[in-house]
């Protein structure tokens, strides 16, 4: 019987998922078997997942079903491990290896057998167009229709539909991408324009992973829509995958799609092709594009029939944690086999795409093209550094694509010290239920000092939110927005939810104005949809300010922005740059008047900071410590995106613990009748006793049938832990259960200090020495670039994990260079104009040593590099290395490479973790395993102290 496929190879047949994974072995026979036999079975099981009927070769039966692997057949130089028939006729081979061996030295192996196939076999071509090599753990493809065919690393095997279809094509997808036709430019900004042809060119290289760097505004999404278009149209991609990181960024894009007017035959985009914003678990048949969260994306290939929507409307800005380790686990589903997508387009999503779900975006065997306005070196290094277009934000103001901006700092003593509110007899104090927001009034048994950290969480101060807005609202026609009358399209950046209702009550009291002039824009926010406010304050007067916590926050468009009020912290530079793009849009003087009236122009859009976020360290990535300080929404959002790890399983169960200990009988009952009959104690318990260590390996004797004596392996452990996991994590899939969990959280109350008073230490800043001190930075940069040649040796340097070549006279050298005009400064004074203008970069006081000018080069050059003084780290590693010296220890010459390299890492990035062996520059000379084999076990020790001392 025939299996039920679309007509373009998608397969509906039955919902039937596999129980292989990646991160876990299958479960391994009871009797030992070798290394080839072993990889051998594996082979089989997924070629049956993929649909190929695997036979013996005195028992085979080309008939039996499409596809059929017949086992060592024989071939005129010898016999290959299988022969691949689609529909009677041979159309490739699998040459099969055991695991760990390297199957680059395989493909001349598998390249023979192509071509030696006996003269009375039909096939489809000769030589057999298609061949796998493959372990069973690690599978690569080379499809030899294609010109300059390359192999490549694949999740599994295709569909044996999949290769008919490709052998029956005129032309493969990666001939096509050489002979694309000329780029319309008519309606493309320059900047779009270029961002095409450099990703048109990478594709035509076979470049299977191509960022697009490009500025906020700059129009990201609608190049991204362009390049589809083209992909679909002269490209052959039968479907293209876009993934955004929430679903209202989703809807955007949807939007984007279906305004596109195409430049060769004026059809809109969603009338020609047919457009799929994946609200459902189901990919449709006819789709061209489907747009969709990874974590949605992630639901559907775990074969899930329904995703909690509203785990699609968080921002993975705001989930990520370093509470998981680990990329997800991902299991072959034959209803979207590997080849569903032939383009993967990731907009702007956040750097734990590219690790907590890289095996989503591993599964399908598709080209990856990254959007991304700040981009880490992380995501520079998952694209194997092919960066194929670079437009920053200081150039997209200089084209006038994008707005600058000034910031405007508001400092109050309760925000930066805290306060005390003093407990007296017959003084009652308000407490306010954080869940139901009612009041009671009590008297307090002692003082309460709370500290800053606890503003608007344990106690909310009235008077800081009010002394903040209040001395907003007096410096806004005066200092912020001189001459102007209409309050300016204002978006506030709040803690929470509970924070955001706080600011928008205090805002229309100071300002005098009613519900409409300032609105809060959460994803809990109820009457009118979100997306509904948020199209008002997009293209209406009122509301004028919108206070929002993480929805509006990042990909979202709202041109008339003016100012952006900062009354929450941010760690992450990448977010607070995302946050930053709120403000950059452009937008025409007609559409910034219907909404402002008094606006003159968009020159600059202003940044008032009343936290401190602007001058504070943030980080690109963050350490792999466990942080049992991550809320409880955060832990849950994680639970229900799937992950299941040690770390994640224990912090949720101590939370749980924590929260029975807090809550009424009554409370009790609602979790049991939520959980199913299940109550806390006994999902607690539950979570725990699947860390147990001895039930996993009771339960890896009932499951593998071991006998008494008999040991599981470290592999059958891992793989029962998981179940064990994620079976005691299945009932908080459940989003009630979830729901109902947060409700009981927040019902603990705040104390409402009403009587300690606010005090104003500062409100302003220098525009004329900001300004001097972007015009400098301006003009360091546009030296940098018009010398260029004369630095190419700084950035070799800089992409290569040693210094060699680098010489203190070129240095030297450069430095007498930027004292000529049109710079006319030292290092010193760039050094000091980056502290004024950009203090989060700055890691230190520097610039008097001229090796300082090589780290200001590199922040010029990727705005995302810290600018650390070199002899702060340098001196702390010599003094490093003598100690080890002193101890005995004598490092290698090529371990002193390595120790340069990490040294260098550290100088840059703050923090080095094993996983960045596996991108640039390290993975260029052995990556991770050179590593392990230079360093051995005292790898992490060494890595631990490294990052203790150099980064301290």
């Amino acid at each position: 019987m025939k299996p039920a496929l679309t007509s373009d190879g998608l397969y509906l047949g039955p919902r039937r998922l596999t129980p292989w994974a990646r991160p876990w072995a299958g479960r391994a026979p009871a009797s030992p078997m070798n290394p080839e036999d072993r990889a051998r079975q594996d082979i089989d099981r997924q070629l049956g997942q993929c649909g190929w009927v695997v036979q013996d070769k005195g028992q085979m039966n080309i008939s039996a079903a499409l596809g059929v692997a017949v086992r060592e057949f024989p071939m005129l130089t010898g016999e290959v491990d299988y022969l691949l028939y689609v529909g009677g006729k041979a159309i490739g081979v699998l040459e099969a290896k055991p695991k760990g061996h390297p199957l680059i030295g395989v493909e001349t192996q598998a390249s023979k057998y192509s071509g030696a196939l006996p003269p009375a076999v039909p096939a489809y071509k000769s030589p057999l167009p298609f061949a796998y090599e493959s372990t069973g753990a690690v599978t690569q493809f080379t499809n030899l229709l294609e010109p300059d065919a390359r192999s490549r690393e694949v999740f599994t095997f295709h569909r044996p539909e999949e290769l008919l279809r490709l052998v029956s094509l005129d032309a493969q997808v990666r001939g096509k991408l050489k002979a694309l036709p000329a780029l319309d430019p008519s309606k493309l900004w320059s900047v779009q324009k270029r961002a095409i042809e450099n990703l048109e060119q990478s594709l035509a290289k076979n470049s299977t992973r191509s960022l697009i760097q490009m500025a906020t505004g700059s129009g990201k999404t609608f190049t991204a829509v362009n390049a589809c278009y083209r992909l679909i149209k002269f490209g052959g991609a039968r479907r293209v995958l876009f993934l955004v990181d929430r679903s209202n960024l989703g809807r955007q894009t949807y939007r984007e799609f279906q305004q596109f007017v195409s430049p060769v035959n004026a059809y809109k985009f969603t009338d020609e092709y047919h457009v799929q914003l994946l609200n459902s678990n189901t990919v449709a048949p006819t789709s061209k594009v489907v747009i969709t969260t990874i974590q949605r994306l992630y639901s559907v290939l775990k074969g899930e029939e329904e995703f909690d929507d509203a785990a699609d409307e968080q921002s993975q800005f705001e989930l990520a944690t370093s509470l998981v380790k680990d990329p997800l686990p991902v299991v072959y589903n034959e209803r979207i086999p590997i080849e569903t997508f032939d383009f993967a387009v990731v907009d702007e999503c956040h750097r734990s795409i590219y690790n907590l779900w890289r095996q989503v975006l591993d599964y399908f065997d598709s080209f990856l093209i990254g959007l991304s306005a700040t981009p880490t070196a992380q995501t520079i290094g998952f694209f194997n550094n092919n960066l194929v277009m670079e437009y920053g934000h200081e150039q997209a103001v200089a084209d006038g694509v994008n707005v600058g901006f000034d910031v405007y700092r508001i400092r109050t003593r309760i925000t930066e010290q805290g306060a005390t509110l003093e407990g007296e007899p017959g003084r009652f104090i308000p407490r306010r239920d954080r869940r139901t927001r009612s009041k009671r009034y009590a008297e307090l048994d002692d003082d309460l000092n709370y500290e800053p950290n606890q503003l608007d969480r344990d106690v909310v101060a009235e008077d800081q939110i009010r002394l903040v807005v209040r001395t907003f609202k007096q410096r806004l026609f005066t200092e912020i927005f001189p001459g102007r009358t209409e309050v300016p399209k204002t978006l506030v950046f709040a803690k929470d939810d509970s924070h955001a209702e706080d600011i928008t009550r205090i805002l229309r009291e100071q300002f005098g104005k009613g519900n409409d002039f300032a609105q809060k824009i959460t994803y809990r926010t109820t009457g009118k949809k979100p997306e509904d406010l948020l199209a008002e304050f997009r293209n209406s007067y009122n509301p004028r300010i919108a206070v929002t916590v993480d929805m509006i926050a990042t990909g979202t468009d709202v041109k008339p922005l003016e100012c952006l009020l900062f009354m929450r912290n941010v760690k992450s530079a990448a977010y607070f740059e995302q946050m930053k793009g709120r403000g950059v849009r452009v937008v025409d003087l007609d559409a910034l008047r219907s909404v402002t009236p008094d606006a003159e122009a968009k020159t600059h859009f202003v940044i008032v900071d009343a936290i401190g976020v602007s001058e504070q360290d943030k980080t690109a990535t963050k350490p792999l410590d466990r942080q049992p300080s991550v809320p409880l929404d955060r832990v849950l959002g994680l639970v229900a995106s799937g992950a299941a790890n040690p770390d994640l399983v224990s912090t949720l169960a101590a939370r749980l613990a924590r929260l029975d200990r807090q809550l009424t009988d009554e409370q009790r009952q609602q979790v049991t009748q939520q959980a199913g009959g299940k109550d806390l104690n006994a999902l607690t318990t539950s979570l725990l006793g699947s860390l147990d260590p001895d039930a996993q390996a009771k339960k890896a004797t009932e499951v593998f049938g071991l006998a008494k004596d008999q040991e599981a392996t470290p592999e059958q452990l891992d793989q029962v832990q998981g179940e064990m996991m994620a079976a005691a994590l299945k009932p908080f899939h459940e989003p009630k259960l979830r729901d109902l969990l947060l409700k009981l959280k927040r019902s603990h109350e705040q104390v409402i200090d009403e009587i300690t008073q606010d005090e104003l230490l500062q409100a302003g800043f220098d525009a004329q020495a900001l300004e001097k001190a972007r015009a400098l930075i301006t003009s360091f940069k546009e030296f940098i670039e018009q010398h260029k040649d004369e630095l190419e040796a700084i950035q070799i340097l800089y992409s290569r994990p040693h210094r060699a070549g680098l010489r203190f006279r070129q240095v030297k050298d450069l430095a007498a260079a930027l004292k000529n005009p049109p710079v006319g400064a030292t290092p010193e004074r760039v050094w000091r104009a980056y502290e004024a203008t950009e203090p989060q970069a700055v890691k230190g006081k520097g610039g008097r040593d001229v090796v300082d000018l090589i780290a200001l080069v590199r922040h010029a050059l990727d705005p995302q590099e810290p600018i650390v003084p070199f002899s702060t780290v340098q001196e702390r590693y010599e003094q490093w290395l003598r100690e080890q010296g002193q101890k005995g220890v004598v490092f290698t010459e090529e371990q002193r490479q390595w120790l340069d390299a990490i040294k260098d890492h550290i100088a840059k990035s703050l923090r080095i973790e094993e996983d960045d062996f596996d991108y640039a520059p390290f993975n260029t000379i052995g990556g991770l395993g050179r590593v392990h084999d230079l360093f051995g076990e005292r790898l992490p020790v060494i890595l631990d102290e490294l990052n203790r001392r150099l980064a301290a």
